[in-house]
C-alpha cells in the first residue's frame, strides 16, 4: 500500500517538529497540575490507584496520532503512474547510389574501397530503423539493386551481394547513378527524401549529365549527400587481369571530381564529404545519420491517485476515539 508513494507538498513534514514540543508541554502541564499533600504515611491509600488513572495519558497519545495523520494528509501522499505513447512520422526515404567500377577495388582502404563501404553502409542501414532504404549501383551504366523498402534484411542482403561486375560497361557514370536514384524517389510521399551518392572517380560514361540529374533531384525536393572515396596521392588499383584471372595492381593517381560532387550537393541542399580511409568513411556516415533524423513525437501521460483521504480518516478516528474515551471512561478524571 505504501510502495511508490510520492508527496505533493513534502514541506508540511516540518510540522512534525511540533510533536516533541507538544509532548514537552504536556509533561510540564501535568507536573504543575499535580497537588502536593504531606501525610505521616500512605498505608490508607495503598491499592487505591485505579487502572484508568494510569492509562489516562492515552488520550494525549491519540491526539498526537491525529495530528501526525493530519500532517501526512497535508503533505498529499499519492501514487504516480507515468506512461508514454510514441507517434512516428512517415520517416525518411533514402537511396544509396554506389559506384562499383573497377577502381573501387583499390586497396587504399581495408580490404578495399568497395568492401569498406559495404561494412559501413550496413551499419548505417541497421541504425535507420524507422526509414525506408533502396540501393542503386553504377559503373559505366546504372541499375536498381533494391527498390526503396522498409525490409532491412533485404537491403542488408543486397549490400552483401554487391561485387565488381566486369560484365557492366566500364567507366564511371555519375549522372546515370544519380538519375536512377532520383527515379526511385520521385514518387515517394515521405516527408524527407535523401540520396547518398558515393564515387571514387570522375564522370566519364553514361548518357546523362550529372548536373542535369542534380537539377532533377532539386525539382523533386531530393537532398543529395555526395562522398568522394580515395586517399590523397596514389593508391594501389587494379589495372589488368593476369592469365589466372587475378587482378594486377599498380599505384595510380587518385582522381576525384570534387568540384562536381560539391556542385551536386549544393544544388540539392546536401553536403559533400571526402573519405580518405576507413575511419573517415565511418565518420561521414555517422554524420549523415545525425543530420537526417526521423522525427518522433512522444506523448507522456501521468495518472495520479491521491492517498491523503486514508490519513484524514485515521485522524478523524483518533480524534473521535479520544473524545469518546474522555467523556465516557475518563469522565470522572477530567
Amino acid at each position: 500500500m505504501f510502495e511508490n508513494i510520492t508527496y505533493e507538498n513534502p514541506e508540511f513534514f516540518w510540522l512534525f517538529l511540533l510533536l516533541p514540543i507538544a509532548v514537552a508541554w504536556y509533561v510540564w502541564q501535568r507536573r504543575n497540575q499535580t497537588a502536593a499533600l504531606r501525610l505521616s504515611n500512605t498505608h490508607a491509600f495503598a491499592g487505591q490507584i485505579s487502572f484508568l488513572s494510569k492509562t489516562k495519558p492515552i488520550l494525549f497519545v491519540l491526539r498526537l496520532l491525529a495530528l501526525a495523520a493530519l500532517i501526512v494528509a497535508m503533505a498529499r501522499p499519492q501514487t504516480v503512474d507515468e506512461f508514454s505513447k510514441i507517434k512516428k512520422t512517415e520517416g525518411i526515404d533514402i537511396v544509396m547510389s554506389i559506384d562499383i567500377s573497377g577502381s573501387m577495388l583499390a586497396r587504399d582502404f581495408r580490404p578495399n574501397r568497395l568492401e569498406a563501404l559495404k561494412n559501413v553502409a550496413a551499419n548505417f542501414v541497421r541504425e535507420r530503423s524507422n526509414d525506408r532504404i533502396g540501393i542503386v549501383v553504377f559503373a559505366g551504366e546504372s541499375f536498381t539493386k533494391t527498390p526503396v523498402t522498409s525490409d532491412k534484411e533485404m537491403v542488408l542482403r543486397a549490400l552483401s551481394e554487391i561485387t565488381f561486375d566486369n560484365r557492366m560497361n566500364q567507366g564511371t557514370a555519375i549522372g546515370m547513378g544519380l538519375a536512377t536514384a532520383v527515379n526511385r524517389l520521385k514518387e515517394s510521399q515521405a516527408l524527407s527524401k535523401v540520396i547518398i551518392l558515393l564515387t571514387d572517380g570522375v564522370n566519364n560514361a553514361g548518357s546523362i549529365d550529372p548536373r542535369i540529374a542534380a537539377e532533377l533531384a532539386k525539382e523533386f525536393n531530393i537532398k543529395t549527400y555526395t562522398i568522394g572515396v580515395g586517399t590523397n596521392g596514389t593508391a594501389p588499383s587494379p589495372v589488368a587481369i593476369d592469365n589466372a584471372g587475378n587482378f594486377i595492381y599498380q599505384n595510380v593517381p587518385v582522381e576525384i571530381d570534387e568540384k562536381l560532387l560539391n556542385e551536386i550537393a549544393e544544388e540539392t541542399g546536401g553536403k559533400y564529404f571526402r573519405a580518405t580511409d576507413n575511419k573517415k568513411l565511418q565518420e561521414i556516415y555517422e554524420e549523415i545519420n545525425k543530420l537526417e533524423k526521423t522525427e518522433i513525437e512522444e506523448f507522456k501521460y501521468t495518472n495520479r491517485e491521491e492517498k491523503y483521504r486514508l490519513w484524514v480518516w485515521l485522524a478523524g478516528i483518533f480524534l473521535l476515539t479520544e473524545v469518546l474515551m474522555r467523556w465516557t471512561l475518563f469522565r470522572s478524571f477530567i
